[in-house]
């Protein structure tokens, strides 16, 4: 885990849970001048500039079992792929790591209409027709949720990207073109996130980063992330924890229920030890790990140790937790999130590592574009 040693030297005194020194107040004209030029920035620019000079992205055949795809995604070290149907010529949807965890969750409830076996034959599409039903009885709602897919073409603006991202509550938008009027033959060109619009205002705003003036702000002055109570400017949602003893099973019921896609990992002085991710649970796809496990019996350490050696490209293990003080800017907040693989931000304590917040992609951009 990574943090900035220098940071922890230049560190104010902590006395009771609150600074010594005064931290400078936030301005709402600040706020608004510098909302108002990223928001400028964004909607000048495309999908286009997201595209990679090279690069493959993996689509998978809505026909496919499960436990096949499961395992293709593990094996090309992916967390999601476009979900092709061969029969109407279109891009149907995604199957997520997400969809892995409603799985096994399933599989790990007694009476469950899934079994093991099934998954030999059940195809994604079916799956994907009994998840609306799934995901009432996980949030209690009576309505079901919208299967059509969440896309974006290459001429859209970034800022309309960034916000169906949010309002959709999704982490990747595929980017899909189609040279016919009717949306026919489609290409799928790329695959949209967060990441990589915070990259391109980064890279923007590099040299004139005194043109937004909220930048050099410490987070905690600034109402963005989950907190700890009375440590800084709380998104009012309740920062979830777990312990190292905690058993998958829960771990996995706390990322559904809170909706979150990662859950700090604390020791009994609530000092930060690692973190568990939506994309972890990918680790069990390897040697059918899933099949032997018990749910309720295998603790998170145990698990993340199953998944050091089948580290995702795409999140390298050094990129999983990285942290930074409360002082530290949203400046380098920002620079960090913008690094390949880096999804979230842990705030800690100088010195002791204790959990003081998270600061995610998400909450940037709710906090930019709001």
């Amino acid at each position: 885990m990574d943090v900035d040693n220098e940071t922890f030297r230049r560190m104010v005194r902590v006395t009771d849970g609150t600074l010594n020194e005064v931290l400078p107040r936030i301005s709402d004209t600040d706020v608004q001048i510098s909302r108002q030029r990223i928001s400028a920035f964004l909607s000048m620019h495309t999908a286009y500039e997201l595209l990679p000079e090279s690069g493959k992205v993996v689509a998978l055949d809505v026909d496919l079992p499960v436990k096949q795809a499961f395992h293709i995604l593990h094996e090309q070290g992916i967390y999601m792929a476009p979900l092709w149907d061969i029969c109407k010529g279109q891009f149907v949807g995604v199957l997520s790591a997400l969809d892995f965890v409603l799985i096994l969750r399933e599989l790990g409830n007694r009476g469950s209409n899934l079994t093991e076996e099934e998954l030999e034959t059940h195809t994604i599409s079916a799956w994907k027709e009994g998840k609306p039903y799934l995901n009432r009885q996980i949030n209690g709602h009576g309505t079901a949720f919208s299967r059509h897919l969440i896309h974006a073409g290459p001429y859209d603006n970034l800022k309309d990207i960034a916000m169906k991202v949010l309002q959709k509550e999704v982490s990747t938008i595929p980017i899909i073109h189609s040279s016919s009027e009717d949306g026919s033959s489609p290409q799928l060109l790329h695959l949209a996130s967060l990441s990589g619009i915070l990259k391109c205002i980064c890279r923007y705003f590099r040299h004139c980063s005194s043109s937004l003036p909220i930048l050099q702000l410490p987070i905690c002055a600034i109402p963005v992330g989950t907190w700890v109570p009375k440590i800084g400017e709380s998104n009012r949602r309740p920062l979830a924890v777990l312990r190292p003893s905690s058993s998958l099973a829960s771990a996995l019921n706390l990322l559904v229920q809170a909706q979150a896609s990662s859950i700090p990992i604390v020791d009994d002085n609530d000092s930060l030890l690692d973190i568990y991710c939506r994309s972890d649970i990918m680790a069990l796809a390897k040697d059918r790990a899933y099949t032997h496990i018990n749910l309720d019996e295998m603790t998170v350490q145990q698990a993340l140790q199953l998944g050091q050696d089948v580290c995702s490209p795409y999140e390298p293990r050094s990129q999983r937790c990285q942290m930074c003080l409360r002082s530290d800017s949203l400046h380098k907040v920002i620079e960090r999130l913008a690094n390949p693989g880096v999804r979230r931000i842990v705030i800690v304590e100088a010195g002791s590592k204790r959990l003081e917040g998270i600061v995610s992609l998400s909450d940037i951009f709710k906090f930019f574009l709001s």
